[in-house]
C-alpha cells in the first residue's frame, strides 16, 4: 500500500482526481499546491493513439517555449575550424572532436544538450551507447545535427525543447518552472500542445492524444479537458 506524505494527502485532497479541468484551471490548481523545498518543474504528459512498435508512428520534434524553461542548459559542441569559434560566441565553454569524444567515454557527462555539425557524427557515433540511453544523441530530426549552430545553439539556451514518445508510446515535456506566472505556463504549455498535434503521423487513425495530465515534480497530476484544446 502506497503511503502519501502529509503535503500529498493535502494536495490529494483538496480537488477531484477524476475530473478534467480546462488548462487555466489546471494551473491554477498547480500553483495552489502545497510547495516542495525547491522551485519544482511544470510538466505535461500526454498519452497518445499510437502503435510505439510501429516506426512510422514515432512521434518526436522540438518546441521553442515563448518564456523559456527555466533552467540554465549547459551545452557542448562537436565541430572543427571557424565553427568553434561560432559555438564559443554563442556561451558554449566546451567544443572538441576527438578530445571531446574521448573525455565522455572516460565518464565526463556535465551536459545537457550535445550538438554536432554533420561532417563530425562519424566520430560522434562512437558514443551510441552512452549517449543513446539518456536521450542525448545528435540527430537530425531533433535539430542537434546541423551546420546553423548560432540559430540553434540561440534556440536551446532560449529555452527550445524536444519530445518524443516512449517506448509505451507516451511522451512527458517539461513547460517551465512552478515559479512561473501563470500565463507564462499557460503560454509555454500551448506550445507545446499544439507542436505535438501537428506533429501527428499520418498513419494514425482515430483519436491521436487520448489524455493529457500536468503536473508538477513531486506533485499531483491534474487531467485536461481534451475538448478545450481540440486536440483531435
Amino acid at each position: 500500500m502506497r503511503i502519501y506524505s502529509k503535503r500529498l494527502r493535502s494536495a490529494y485532497g483538496s480537488f477531484d482526481r477524476m475530473k478534467k479541468y480546462s488548462l487555466n484551471q489546471a494551473i491554477g490548481l498547480l500553483k495552489q499546491m502545497p510547495p516542495a523545498k525547491f522551485n519544482e518543474s511544470a510538466d505535461l504528459a500526454f498519452y497518445l493513439g499510437v502503435d510505439p512498435k510501429q516506426s512510422d508512428q514515432m512521434v518526436r520534434g522540438t518546441v521553442l517555449l515563448p518564456h523559456g524553461t527555466g533552467k540554465s542548459v549547459r551545452v557542448i559542441v562537436f565541430c572543427k575550424g571557424e565553427l568553434e569559434r561560432v559555438a564559443r560566441e554563442e556561451g558554449v565553454e566546451v567544443v572538441g572532436g576527438e578530445d571531446l569524444v574521448k573525455k565522455i567515454e572516460g565518464g565526463w557527462m556535465d551536459f545537457d544538450v550535445v550538438i554536432s555539425t554533420p561532417d563530425m557524427m562519424k566520430i560522434v557515433s562512437r558514443l551510441g551507447k552512452i549517449l543513446g540511453p539518456k536521450g542525448l544523441m545528435p540527430s537530425p530530426k531533433a535539430g542537434t545535427v546541423t551546420m546553423d549552430l548560432a540559430k540553434t545553439i540561440k534556440e536551446i539556451k532560449a529555452g527550445r525543447v524536444e519530445f518524443k514518445t516512449d517506448k509505451q508510446g507516451n511522451m512527458n515535456v517539461a513547460v517551465g518552472k512552478l515559479s512561473f506566472s501563470e500565463q507564462a505556463l499557460c503560454d509555454n504549455s500551448q506550445r507545446v500542445i499544439e507542436a505535438v498535434i501537428h506533429s501527428r503521423p499520418v498513419t494514425v487513425k482515430g483519436h491521436f492524444i487520448q489524455g493529457i495530465v500536468l503536473s508538477s515534480t513531486m506533485g499531483p497530476g491534474f487531467r485536461l479537458e481534451l475538448a478545450d484544446l481540440n486536440v483531435n
